[in-house]
C-alpha cells in the first residue's frame, strides 16, 4: 500500500490505497463519491467520465498511481457555491436525463467541448460526444441542452 494525495472537488484527499487499484473503485466505494458510475470497466461508454488536472479521463482505467498530486473534478464538484454550471443548468431545462447513468459523464464531456469551441454545431457536438454512450438514446435532447449552455455562457461573458 502507498499513500496518496490528490485534491477531489477542491477537497485534500490522502488515502492508502495499491498503486494499480482503479481510480473509480477508490472514488465510489471508499470516498462515497457516486456521479461516476461504473459502465464497462474499460474506458469505453464514458459513465465514469471526470476531470484530472482539467483533462477528461476515464477512472475506470486510471490506476491511483497516476493520481498523486492530481486535482480531480467529478459531477459533484462543478457547481461552485450551489450555483449550477450553465451545462447542468441546460441539462435541466431541456429535460435530457432518462435513466441518468450515463449524465455525470456526458456533462464533463459538454463542459469540456464549450470550453475549446462555444458555439458548436451538430457536427461538432456528435464528434466530441461520441465515446459517451447513452443507452436512452436522448443524444437528441444532448445536442439541444449543448447549444443550450453555449448560449448561457454567451450571455453570462
Amino acid at each position: 500500500m502507498a499513500q496518496i494525495t490528490f485534491n477531489v472537488n477542491d477537497n485534500p484527499v490522502s488515502i492508502d490505497a495499491e498503486n494499480d487499484d482503479e481510480l473509480l473503485y477508490l472514488l465510489r466505494d471508499r470516498l462515497g463519491i457516486t456521479g461516476p458510475k461504473y459502465g464497462c470497466g474499460v474506458g469505453v461508454c464514458g459513465a465514469c467520465t471526470i476531470f484530472k488536472d482539467g483533462e477528461l479521463v476515464r477512472p475506470c482505467i486510471v490506476p491511483m498511481e497516476e493520481v498523486e498530486g492530481a486535482s480531480l473534478t467529478t459531477i459533484e464538484g462543478l457547481a461552485v457555491d450551489d450555483i449550477l454550471h450553465p451545462v447542468q443548468e441546460a441539462w435541466i431545462n431541456e429535460d435530457v436525463a432518462q435513466c441518468g447513468f450515463c449524465q455525470a459523464g456526458q456533462i464533463l464531456t459538454a463542459v469540456k467541448l464549450l470550453e475549446s469551441n462555444p458555439n458548436p454545431n451538430d457536427d461538432d457536438i456528435d464528434e466530441a460526444m461520441s465515446d459517451n454512450i447513452c443507452r436512452c438514446g436522448t443524444y437528441h435532447r444532448i445536442r439541444k441542452a449543448i447549444k443550450h449552455a453555449a448560449a448561457l455562457i454567451q450571455q453570462t461573458t
